[in-house]
């Protein structure tokens, strides 16, 4: 956390007791920036500021700021004049109540900060805190000013850091009015039975795989018009023209979409650590010649014709002396008489 530039300090107010801390932001922006230029000759366009009473541009030191009444008069207000407001958030983070996690509407919830010890003698409090939000398995909601007004915020415990998420005062949300679709709308159970399928068939997803495409997508157009290469173009999209599709089609394709490159990523899965490893094989001139290979089985086939030959004539020559000894032997022929 030593890395991490704070941007608050003060401390947070648990009852009689005082944990100094510095707030930080938990969270980074890595969106792709642009500027502004004049698209004639290309000119960088800056933004200046300037005061409409003298007409001139002014610099930051110079600049204050103020409350503009409904008459349009201009109410200066300073930063000590905030510092010094007669409220306990000014530097504070109070801690209001304890309550279960998912009392917390997740519409309410803002920017993410992580809240560290300011100091030695605040590790003991803090931690405290922290294993008394574990053991509680609540979150506490809290009020603190920040940036020039007071707001909610909801600690947790992250690791082993307290967390500390900004939220929306109830009265910043809005009602979802005329929002939802005509009460007439009626979904069938076979309906129903085909979303819960394509919803078991897709799974569940590790967050830390998904990236940013469109990121990407806008770093290859920068690094190819820099290098003066061919700008990639997205492929046509499908005219949807508004049609009315067919609910059960629609899920049914889906399911067996699904379903297909479920079975991809599995068969890729399989496939590719043997080709690696064949690769390896090859390049290290582990795996044996061509020829080599060719060669043994026929030599196998060979061995085993030959085995089989010499099989079938020892099996002929049983044979003929088995049936030589099985026949019965054969009478000379009888002499004949001589004529007296």
């Amino acid at each position: 956390m030593s890395d991490v530039r704070s941007i608050w300090n003060g401390a947070i107010s648990f009852g009689l007791v005082s944990i100094p801390i510095k707030l930080m932001n938990a969270t980074e922006n890595h969106s792709i920036s642009f500027r502004q230029i004049h698209t004639e000759d290309g000119g960088r366009i800056r933004y200046r500021k300037v005061c409409e009473t003298e007409d001139r541009e002014v610099p930051s030191s110079e600049i204050g700021k103020a409350y503009e009444d409904a008459d349009g008069t201009m109410i200066p207000i300073t930063d000590e004049d905030l510092a010094s407001l007669p409220i306990p958030t000014t530097r504070t983070i109070e801690i209001v109540a304890f309550v279960p996690a998912d009392r917390i509407d997740p519409l309410q919830m803002d920017t993410a900060y992580y809240l560290s010890a300011n100091g030695a003698p605040a590790a003991k409090p803090y931690t405290l805190l922290r294993e008394a939000l574990k053991r509680s398995q609540k979150v506490a909601v809290a009020k603190f000013a920040l940036r020039g007004r007071e707001r909610l915020g909801m600690l947790r415990v992250v690791d082993d850091v307290i967390a500390m998420h900004g939220l929306l005062w109830p009265d910043e949300i809005r009602a979802p009015e005329n929002v939802a679709p005509d009460e007439g709308v009626t979904v069938r159970d076979k309906e129903l039975d085909l979303a819960d399928a394509l919803m078991d068939t897709l799974g569940e997803v590790d967050l830390a795989e998904l990236h940013d495409d469109y990121r990407e997508a806008v770093e290859e157009l920068i690094a190819a018009k820099a290098s003066g290469e061919a700008v990639p173009s997205a492929p046509a999209a499908e005219a949807s023209g508004g049609k009315v599709i067919d609910l059960m089609s629609a899920l049914e394709n889906s399911v067996r979409q699904a379903r297909g490159a479920q079975g991809a990523r599995r068969e890729d899965a399989e496939v590719k650590p043997l080709r690696k490893r064949a690769a390896k094989k090859t390049a290290a001139g582990s795996a044996k010649p061509a020829s080599t290979k060719k060669k043994a089985p026929a030599k196998k086939a060979a061995s085993a014709k030959s085995a089989t030959s010499a099989k079938k004539a020892t099996s002929k020559s049983a044979a003929g002396e088995k049936s030589s000894d099985a026949s019965p032997p054969k009478k000379a022929p009888a002499r004949k008489k001589a004529p007296a």
